[in-house]
C-alpha cells in the first residue's frame, strides 16, 4: 500500500515538474543588446525605458516574460559576438540599444529572430530595411534622426560663435551611419553657412585626445560632436577637453549639458525606448516586424548651460534662450 502511494506520488511529482518546465520555456525571453555599459546600481537594471514599454503592453520581467542582457561596454567589437550568443540562447526577440552599429550586429546574427533597433541614424541607407513605411523582413525599429539634426546642430554652434571662419566636426571612423556620405552632407551645410569644415576622426580615448589637441592648429572657433555611442559612453572626457581648451562644443544628447557641455540638441531618447519596447510587447503578442513601420522621434530637446557659456566668455544670443527646452544655471 506505502509502495503504492509512493509510486503515484513519485509520478504526480514528475507530472507537475514537467508542467513547471513546459510553462518556464513558454515564458517568452527577450535579448537586449545594448552598447553601454550597466547602470552601477543594479536595482537601475528594471526600471529602463525598454521595460516601461514592456510593462505598458502587459509583460513584466519575472512574472510573464524574462530578459537577457548583453553589455558592450564601449566597445563596438563586442556586439556581433553577444549577438550571436543571444541567438543561440533562443531568444524569442532582440531590443537593441546603441545606434546602428547594435542594430547591424543583431542583423548579422539573424534573419529570423525579430528585431526591434533603437537610436539608428539612416535605417534604410545602411541597408537595415526596405522602407520606413514597410521594413519587411523581421526587423523594425526608432531611428533618431540624428544624422538629419547635425546641420541644425552647425547652425546653433554659428549662432553662438558667428565670429568663426572654421568649425571642427568630430566623427567616429567605426560607425557606419557616419560615414563619407555623412561627412559630404555636412560640407555641404558648413559652405552653405561660408565656413570651413575641419573634420577629426576619434575612435578611441587616445584619438579623441589627439583630435582636440589639434583644434588650435586649425584656428576652430567651436566643435560640433558627432552623435555616437561612442562618444556618449566618453562624455566626461568630451566635456573636460572642451573645457580645458576653451572651445565651444555642441552635443548629441542631454547627458553632454548635464555634465558641464555647452549645448546639445537631440530627440528624447528615452521616449524612443520606452516606444522600442512598446513594439516589442506587440511583437510578442503576434505582430510581425515587417508590418509595424519605423518611427521618428517628435519631440526634441534644445538643453543650454548657462554656466559653462560664462565661463567660455559666451553671451547666448536671446534667440537660442528662446527655444531652449531647459536652461542649465
Amino acid at each position: 500500500m506505502h509502495r503504492r502511494r509512493f509510486i503515484a506520488s513519485l509520478a504526480a511529482a514528475t507530472t507537475a515538474a514537467r508542467t513547471l518546465h513546459a510553462e518556464q520555456k513558454a515564458m517568452p525571453v527577450i535579448g537586449f543588446l545594448s552598447f553601454f555599459s550597466p547602470p552601477t546600481n543594479p536595482s537601475e537594471i528594471g526600471r529602463g525605458p525598454v521595460p516601461q514599454g514592456l510593462y505598458q503592453t502587459g509583460f513584466v520581467e519575472g512574472q510573464n516574460m524574462s530578459i537577457e542582457r548583453r553589455w558592450a561596454e564601449g566597445h563596438y567589437d563586442r556586439l556581433r559576438a553577444m549577438a550571436a550568443d543571444l541567438v543561440s540562447r533562443k531568444v524569442d526577440l532582440i531590443v537593441t540599444f546603441g545606434g546602428t552599429p547594435a542594430a547591424l550586429a543583431a542583423k548579422s546574427a539573424t534573419s529570423t529572430i525579430p528585431i526591434v533597433f533603437t537610436g539608428m541614424a539612416d535605417s534604410v541607407g545602411t541597408g537595415l530595411v526596405a522602407s520606413l513605411a514597410r521594413p519587411g523582413g523581421n526587423i523594425t525599429g526608432f531611428s533618431n534622426l540624428t544624422g538629419q539634426m547635425s546641420p541644425k546642430r552647425l547652425e546653433l554652434l554659428c549662432e553662438l560663435v558667428p565670429q568663426a571662419t572654421v568649425i571642427a566636426l568630430l566623427v567616429n571612423p567605426d560607425n557606419p551611419g557616419f560615414g563619407e556620405q555623412y561627412i559630404s552632407f555636412m560640407r555641404e551645410a558648413a559652405r552653405a553657412k561660408g565656413i570651413q569644415l575641419a573634420v577629426l576622426k576619434a575612435r578611441t580615448e587616445g584619438e579623441i585626445d589627439t583630435a582636440f589637441d589639434s583644434l588650435g592648429q586649425l584656428e576652430a572657433g567651436g566643435v560640433v560632436v558627432s552623435p555616437d555611442s561612442f562618444f556618449s559612453s566618453r562624455s566626461e572626457q568630451l566635456v573636460a577637453l572642451a573645457s580645458r581648451y576653451s572651445v565651444p562644443a555642441i552635443f548629441a544628447n542631454r547627458e553632454f549639458t548635464a555634465a558641464g557641455g555647452l549645448i546639445s540638441y537631440a530627440p528624447d531618447l528615452e521616449a524612443l525606448a520606452r516606444q522600442a519596447g512598446i513594439y516589442a510587447g506587440r511583437i510578442l503578442k503576434g505582430d510581425k516586424p515587417a508590418d509595424l513601420p519605423i518611427q521618428q522621434p517628435t519631440i526634441f530637446e534644445l538643453v543650454v548651460n548657462l554656466k559653462t557659456a560664462k565661463a567660455l566668455g559666451l553671451t547666448v544670443p536671446p534667440s537660442i534662450l528662446a527655444r531652449a527646452d531647459e536652461v542649465i544655471e
